[in-house]
């Protein structure tokens, strides 16, 4: 049953932004690396692999969040997953094996940060219809704030209590949090509509985004070609940002011989970038269209990858392309929840939402572990090409024109 209760909707929008805020320091786990190999001895590729299990769980999430929150609503789903989310990073400080800091952190803290995740984003386009893309932007700005406000205070935590006791201090943090976003998490009344603004006839462009005016349950979805061009340009895209966030410490301190120091305050800077690429490109697409948005985001990515895998970096340029791989990167994750409410509608949008996010979830799972088994230069120089042949998908991909 859907909540049904009324509140003004800055309040959906402030619990969204908490919520996000904190789901931010996911991206910060190349902190932990060297703090894990250095006190267990474990291997870095074994601990990297943590991440890809988290985000690989994140997008499971999202997926049986999307289908539970259209029938319970979000707040039930948001609080449930900050409990998930809080507990597996607090169990994780009782880890002594890599396995079980595999089961606590990336399992049980991925599956519940995406079940928290997919509830602001698939509430805040039914309150906000008339700017999806810059209110879905603003929301998942949020993410990148919490990244550049989470990365001081773990390396601050690590130093000063270790790295075991700052998962305990953190898991706590999380999951008070995400629950009290989670409270505020509640759908708009049936047929409701912001005063002044009237639904688009089918087909027709509002702000530069195309709305097909047309409700597609997630049968009906997988069934036309859009979904599946929209599910390997997430997976694509995605694949070229992780390879390079889920390891950015590393690459400063491997590539560039940057200092712990200077390499965790570039992941500040990479996120406070991935914050604006997740406001900036949602604007953006809202008044040049989806598409075209993505088109230029894959251009841009695809010439950083390049540039990385073919030239030296100094910290200047290190920060330069980093900075554009997250800006780039925090656009996907505003554009595409926005294109699948535009054309698949929004009364399914977070089941829908959450099939089409799996090409995120794959590509969590594979990218940053292949860009530690094959090399930085060879693993950029493959996203690269990614990036290219999804430039080409997007400008060949037109919207749905009516159910299969």
């Amino acid at each position: 049953m859907q909540e049904q209760k009324t509140i003004n909707r800055l309040w959906v929008l402030f619990g969204a932004l908490l919520i996000q805020t904190v789901l931010g320091a996911v991206y910060t786990w190349s902190l932990f690396n060297e703090p894990l190999v250095q006190k267990f001895g474990w291997s870095t590729g074994d601990v990297v692999f943590t991440f890809s299990i988290t985000m690989a769980m994140f997008a499971v999430g999202v997926l049986l969040a999307g289908r539970v929150q259209d029938k319970l609503g979000p707040r039930k789903v948001a609080i449930a997953g900050g409990l998930l989310a809080g507990l597996g990073v607090f169990l994780a400080s009782q880890a002594t094996s890599i396995m079980q800091i595999y089961l606590t952190y990336g399992f049980m803290t991925g599956l519940g940060m995406g079940a928290a995740y997919v509830t602001p984003v698939a509430t805040c386009v039914k309150w906000f219809p008339e700017r999806r893309g810059f209110i879905t932007g603003l929301a998942l700005a949020a993410v990148g704030v919490g990244g550049m406000i989470f990365t001081p205070m773990i390396l601050s935590l690590i130093e000063s209590v270790g790295v075991s006791s700052t998962f305990m201090y953190l898991g706590v943090g999380y999951g008070t949090a995400i629950i009290l976003g989670g409270l505020l998490m509640i759908n708009p009344p049936e047929g409701y509509k912001p005063a002044g603004w009237e639904p688009p006839k089918a087909g027709e462009a509002t702000t530069g985004a195309v709305q097909t005016g047309l409700d597609f349950t997630p049968g009906e979805m997988i069934k036309t070609p859009q979904f599946y061009s929209l599910f390997v340009m997430y997976f694509c895209g995605i694949a070229a940002g992780l390879m390079v966030i889920s390891i950015a410490a590393n690459i400063g301190t491997e590539l560039v011989g940057l200092t712990a120091a200077a390499a965790g305050g570039a992941v500040v800077t990479i996120s406070l970038f991935n914050a604006g690429g997740r406001f900036g490109w949602g604007a953006i697409s809202d008044k040049i269209g989806r598409i075209r948005s993505l088109f230029l985001q894959f251009i841009i990515l695809g010439v950083a990858m390049l540039y990385m895998s073919l030239v030296p970096m100094s910290y200047v340029s290190y920060l330069v392309v980093t900075c554009a791989v997250g800006f780039c990167f925090g656009g996907y994750l505003s554009i595409f929840p926005s294109v699948t409410a535009d054309w698949f509608g929004t009364k399914n949008v977070g089941n829908n939402y959450g099939l089409v996010f799996m090409g995120y979830g794959v590509s969590a799972l594979v990218a940053p572990m292949f860009a530690v088994a094959v090399g930085f230069t060879t693993a950029f120089m493959v996203a690269a090409v990614l990036c290219a042949f999804s430039a080409v998908l997007a400008w060949f991909t037109k919207p749905p024109t009516a159910k299969a």
